[in-house]
Order: structure tokens, then C-alpha cells, then sequence
């Protein structure tokens, strides 16, 4: 019994450090490799455990169950939280993209813009902060609000732009994007010039309002 408590207590440590490593968004998106990955974790890590009778299937329930709250205790000290659930990530800071941040916490440009557009906000230049918790949630943060209010105390009109389309994701043309909303490769060229911008591959993102045709550039920094 002694031997499968500890074969136990070594799997589901195994697995939570496995689930660690596999990063914030694995907990979040579930994608489908995301999901792939941990239920073939599980599987091949708990299914290596053979449990003999009801006492033993007990047990092993008793063991998780103390593990469990043990880290949960452990999580509470600040130095070991931040070693067993990480700390949250900037992606937007002041306005501008974390390029190195999505890279390290393995989260694409598409998947934050479609993070952003979920929680209520057309275009980046709307989101002051965006960070990715630890539980692999995205927290935005805004000055929508005061700017809002703000133009209806002034009594001033706001214009509609459009909705903001990427043309350029990082350092790559989206030839698609550029074809929805009229224009080509060359207009974007011109664009770019004009903005001192010579590059592409340099261009994190670049973003075409589809009403007044405004490009937004986003470079590496």
C-alpha cells in the first residue's frame, strides 16, 4: 500500500508540473492540441497506476484529495505562489504590444486581438494594459470609460472610424485583409513609406481602418 501511495503522490506531482510547463493558455484557450496534450497526459501518466481493489481506489482518492489542499496551503505564501502559479504577463502595456511576452507565454498575436474584440474593444488603441493571469485569463484594462464620459460632458460628437482589419501580422502581408477592404500590396508600400516605415518584417502589426482607411503601425520595439 505503502508503494502506491507513493506511486500516486509522484504521478499527480509529475502532472502538475507537466501542466505548468504547458503554459497559461493551455488552461485558458483549450485548443485542440491544448486539450490533446492534457488529456494524454492524464491518461498516460494515471493510467500507468493499476489500482487493485475498492481500498486501493480509496486511497489514491484520499492521497489527491491531501495533495491537493497541501499546495493549495502552499500557494498562499507569496514566494511559492509565485513559483507554483506563475505571475501575470504583460501583453499591452501603456498602449503599446509585448512582442517578447506573447512570444515567452506562447500566445499569438490573433489570439489577443481575439481576446480584445471578446471583452468589448474594436481596436487595440482602446486598451491601456492587457495581462494574462496565471489561471491563463486575460484582464483588460481601459480608460474608455473616462474618455466617454468625458466627450458627452463636452458635448462632443465621436466619428465612427470602422472596424480596424490587420494587414500585417507579424512582419507577414495578410494579402486577404488588404483585398476585403480594397487596396494592394503597393497602397500598403506607400503607407508604410509615408510612415517611415521601410521594413515589413520589422512591422509587428499593422491594422487599416475599413471605413477612413487610417493605418496603425505596431513595431517590434
Amino acid at each position: 500500500m505503502l508503494l502506491f501511495i507513493g506511486q500516486v503522490i509522484i504521478i499527480y506531482i509529475v502532472y502538475i508540473v507537466a501542466i505548468r510547463i504547458l503554459g497559461k493558455t493551455a488552461l485558458a484557450q483549450l485548443t485542440p492540441q491544448d486539450f490533446g496534450a492534457i488529456f494524454f497526459l492524464a491518461y498516460l501518466l494515471f493510467g500507468s497506476i493499476k489500482i487493485q481493489g475498492i481500498s486501493q481506489g480509496i486511497v489514491g482518492v484520499i492521497v489527491v484529495v491531501v495533495i491537493y489542499l497541501s499546495i493549495s496551503k502552499l500557494s498562499l505564501w507569496n514566494k511559492l505562489n509565485k513559483l507554483l502559479m506563475g505571475e501575470p504577463t504583460f501583453l499591452i502595456k501603456n498602449g503599446e504590444i509585448m512582442p517578447a511576452n506573447l512570444r515567452s507565454s506562447r500566445y499569438t498575436l490573433m489570439e489577443l486581438l481575439s481576446s480584445i474584440r471578446t471583452a468589448g474593444y474594436l481596436d487595440i488603441d482602446e486598451v491601456d494594459y492587457a495581462l494574462l493571469e496565471p489561471n491563463g485569463n486575460i484582464s483588460i484594462l481601459s480608460q474608455n470609460n473616462r474618455v466617454a464620459n468625458t466627450q458627452s460632458q463636452l458635448n462632443l460628437s465621436t466619428v465612427d472610424e470602422g472596424f480596424p482589419i490587420a494587414v500585417i501580422v507579424e512582419g507577414k502581408v495578410q494579402l486577404k485583409n488588404l483585398k476585403s477592404i480594397m487596396k494592394d500590396h503597393q497602397w500598403l508600400k506607400e503607407e508604410l513609406l509615408a510612415q517611415g516605415h521601410s521594413d515589413i518584417k520589422k512591422i509587428f502589426l499593422a491594422t487599416v481602418k475599413d471605413k477612413n482607411y487610417l493605418l496603425k503601425i505596431y513595431a517590434e520595439q
